[in-house]
């Protein structure tokens, strides 16, 4: 009679059980988030994501090398502009805020990846990702016509030198239209990093506050995803994937992890995990009340999206992180 199988028998020391864990966060998995605003010497803390701020660009260069030292190899930047009009044009424009962050990074940080949200919500008036029907209250965008202003915004990121375009805005066709143009414009090997699975989240809530892109009217139902959908997801990461995108996203990610795991068995591209503004809010704020150990917490999520497939995480949490990983 062979012997009862004890599984305790492998928890019984730190060091053993560490010998045996399964699944492992490390800095290179991690994505950091940074919002570029004008002006200089501007850091102003989004009220609703504690340790979050609004960055002018000399500021962000600061925290691209604080982030780079702590071993996380990459950003993602997102933008808020002086002006915002119909066309959204500070997302296509040369002396765009994110172009000039870009530039500025990699100027100071070459080594680090700069990721670049390529998306138009942030700089259009009405807050919505692309071109609206004049008269239209729904908030149902045109989406040919956003498709080529976000040829031009992926054109103008790429001149700026970043290193990979991440289109957000979940038009029909994005991934193509994009690709075509960057491929027109010379910029053959750049990486498009899909929001592939976008869904229309309440847990979005204070990056709004972040990037200051609310919606004026209607939502984004029309274009981002149903949460009650799940095979849908695997409808639009094939659309992507056959459009030439090179990696893909599930946003959010605490409460869609059977999402990004069912991506990552249909593909053997890597994949990635938005843990959104929403998320984090939630922990910082029963951390702060002393409901939670914030470290415990943080670090057992992160190993819950890794468990799921994730191979990237984008997160606010990224330098803590980091910081306690040593």
């Amino acid at each position: 009679m062979f012997p009862t199988h004890r599984p305790r028998r492998l928890r019984q020391h730190p060091q053993l059980r560490r010998m045996v864990q399964e699944t492992l966060v490390t800095q290179a998995d991690l994505i950091y988030p940074l919002f570029a605003v004008p002006g200089s010497q501007v850091a102003k803390e989004v009220s609703s994501m504690p340790g979050v701020y609004q960055l002018s660009i000399d500021k962000i260069v600061e925290e691209a090398k604080e982030v780079y030292d702590l071993g996380i190899p990459a950003i993602i930047l997102f933008g808020i502009p002086d002006d915002k009009d119909t066309d959204a044009t500070g997302a296509w424009h040369d002396c765009g805020i994110v172009q000039k962050a870009t530039t500025a990074v990699k100027e100071a940080v070459p080594d680090l990846m700069v990721i670049v949200d390529t998306c138009l919500c942030e700089y259009t008036s009405h807050g919505h990702c692309g071109y609206l029907e004049v008269g239209d209250l729904s908030g149902r965008v045109l989406n040919d016509p956003t498709l080529e202003l976000l040829k031009k915004t992926a054109v103008a990121q790429a001149n700026a030198g970043a290193d990979i375009i991440a289109p957000s805005g979940m038009m029909d066709g994005f991934v193509q239209a994009i690709r075509a143009g960057l491929d027109e414009s010379g910029f053959e090997d750049m990486p498009i990093l899909s929001y592939a699975a976008k869904y229309a989240s309440a847990y979005y809530g204070p990056f709004r506050d972040a990037a200051e892109s609310a919606p004026q009217f209607g939502d984004r139902r029309t274009y981002q995803m149903d949460p009650a959908n799940g095979t849908e997801a695997l409808k639009e990461i094939e659309l992507d994937i056959a459009e030439g995108a090179d990696m893909l996203m599930v946003k959010p990610a605490l409460a869609y992890m059977d999402i990004i795991w069912r991506v990552k068995q249909a593909t053997n591209l890597p994949v990635a995990a938005y843990n959104v503004s929403g998320e984090y809010a939630m922990v910082k704020a029963a951390a702060l009340n002393g409901w939670i150990d914030e470290q415990k917490v943080v670090m057992e999520t992160m190993t819950s999206f890794k468990r799921s497939g994730a191979d990237l995480i984008l997160t606010y949490h990224a330098k803590d992180v980091a910081r306690w990983l040593g």
